[in-house]
Parts: C-alpha cells; sequence; structure tokens
C-alpha cells in the first residue's frame, strides 16, 4: 500500500497538500503557503524567512511563519493510500463482517 505525507493548512477554508514523502511536502509547503504571502503580513520578519528560504532552511521558514501568521500547520508523514485492490468491492461485506462493530459483547 502506497503512502503519501500530508498537510493540513488551518486555513479558511483548510489547505490540504499531498506529497509522496516528507522532505517534499516541506519544499511543498516552502513554495505553496510560505513564499505566496505577502511580506506585509510577516511583522517585520520577511527577510528573515526569505533569507531560511533561499538557504533551502523549508522547517525554519515554515516555523517563522506559523509564528508571524498565527496559522497553524498539521504535517502526517506515511498516510496510507487506500487503492482498489487493497479493498476490492466485491470483497467489501466479507471483511466488514469480522470488524469490532458486528462483534457481540
Amino acid at each position: 500500500m502506497p503512502a503519501v505525507a500530508t498537510a493540513v493548512v488551518h486555513a479558511e477554508p483548510p489547505l490540504v497538500y499531498l506529497a509522496d514523502d516528507l522532505d517534499t511536502l516541506h519544499r511543498v509547503l516552502a513554495l505553496e503557503v510560505v513564499a505566496r504571502t505577502d511580506a506585509g503580513l510577516l511583522n517585520g520578519r520577511a527577510a528573515e524567512i526569505r533569507d531560511a528560504l533561499l538557504a533551502e532552511r523549508w522547517g525554519d521558514a515554515v516555523v517563522s511563519w506559523i509564528r508571524e501568521t498565527g496559522t497553524g500547520i498539521d504535517v502526517y508523514s506515511n498516510s496510507s493510500v487506500y487503492t482498489n485492490e487493497d479493498l476490492p468491492a466485491d470483497l467489501i461485506g466479507a471483511q466488514l463482517q469480522f470488524a469490532a462493530l458486528f462483534r457481540d459483547g
């Protein structure tokens, strides 16, 4: 079963990003979230965040961005991606009967 790294940015509406590994996800957050922020919203810390991005210190840039914007980001690594092969439609009924909800007492 394949896995992905996932980030949920607590914006309105929430933003969800998926990548094939955690390192790639960090770069996605740096480019798609941090770098797209107007410098005026960063309370005078834009230069510090720019420096971190240019030095490829993705984690430092994201942490500084979170502090300055007050916007949380949840990151999950190794989230499973289910495929039709993992849950074939013709076997789901048989699998359900062995689930906890179907056990008595």
